[in-house]
């Protein structure tokens, strides 16, 4: 397929401001100039999860009392694999890692078969804490990956903005929503993401996606990430302000960005056009 064939025609609505990948589920990620984005998403994105051996489930920040240290540590892709350091810059052999997590666990990169996690309710995170003990329910991930739903998150400065202008602090920092591409919009403001559903993207000279259905927040927006502390408005904006429907028979849910899946493969770096067809 040529360039021009997978560009299409579309309507320029921005370029790619930041690319991320995330080398361990819950960790914090790595900034990339550019990437490989296939079917399976960001290359290296998600490839590792910790995997607790009590329950079998997925380890993930959003069942904060049990996870949410894990926004404080790093992962690395290597060679090898990956490298995870530690809030003061030391790299965590697996020993360290359980110390640090206060649980046992098991770093990799084999999804179990009908792998799963826990998510809390974000409503109850928010009313009673990270640490409080409150309702969470089992939550399937895709066959053979550790994404939640797609192999791909984004997220425009659109957005952003106006999450910052409507929070009390005044603004709101990118890495809470943990996005893998955000889109720097050129005009258009407020959560113009929502417009997008069912609609292709092209980005580059050749990646195209479908957008699917806006991400729907959990708690971990709210969490303290790396030396970013606790923000709970990065919650409460979106759902004071832009509760949607994910899914028919969901039900509302604050929302901010949306997921996408692959059609077209190709590579991207920062800078590239994004149209909208």
């Amino acid at each position: 397929m040529s360039d021009a064939v997978a560009a299409g025609t579309g309507r320029r609505i921005g370029t790619v401001g930041a690319l991320r990948r995330y080398p361990v589920k819950s960790m914090l990620g790595e900034d990339l100039s550019a990437a490989d984005v296939t079917e399976r998403g960001v290359d290296g994105d998600r490839r590792f999860a910790l995997l607790d051996p009590r329950t079998g489930k997925v380890a993930s920040a959003k069942n904060p009392r049990l996870w949410r240290r894990l926004l404080t540590l790093s992962a690395a892709t290597t060679e090898d694999g990956v490298r995870i350091t530690g809030p003061d810059g030391a790299e965590l052999d697996p020993d360290a890692l359980v110390e640090f997590v206060g649980r046992p666990v098991t770093l990799t990169a084999e999804p179990p078969p009908g792998a799963s996690l826990d998510r809390a309710d974000p409503e109850e995170v928010l009313h009673a804490g990270p640490a409080a003990d409150v309702a969470v329910h089992a939550v399937g991930l895709p066959a053979g990956t550790f994404f939640d739903h797609s192999p791909l998150h984004l997220l425009t400065t659109a957005t952003l903005d106006r999450i910052g202008e409507l929070s009390p602090r005044g603004t709101v920092e990118v890495q809470r929503y943990r996005p893998n591409v955000v889109i720097r919009t050129e005009g258009g403001s407020g959560f113009v993401e929502n417009g997008w559903i069912g609609r292709d993207l092209t980005v580059g000279p050749r990646l195209r996606l479908r957008i699917t259905v806006p991400t729907p927040r959990c708690a971990v927006p709210t969490l303290a990430h790396g030396v970013l502390p606790r923000d709970p408005e990065a919650l409460r904006v979106p759902a004071r302000h832009n509760r949607v429907e994910p899914l028919a028979g969901m039900g509302p849910h604050p929302c901010a960005g949306v997921h996408a899946r692959v059609l077209v493969p190709g590579r991207i770096a920062r800078g590239d056009a994004v149209l909208l067809h």
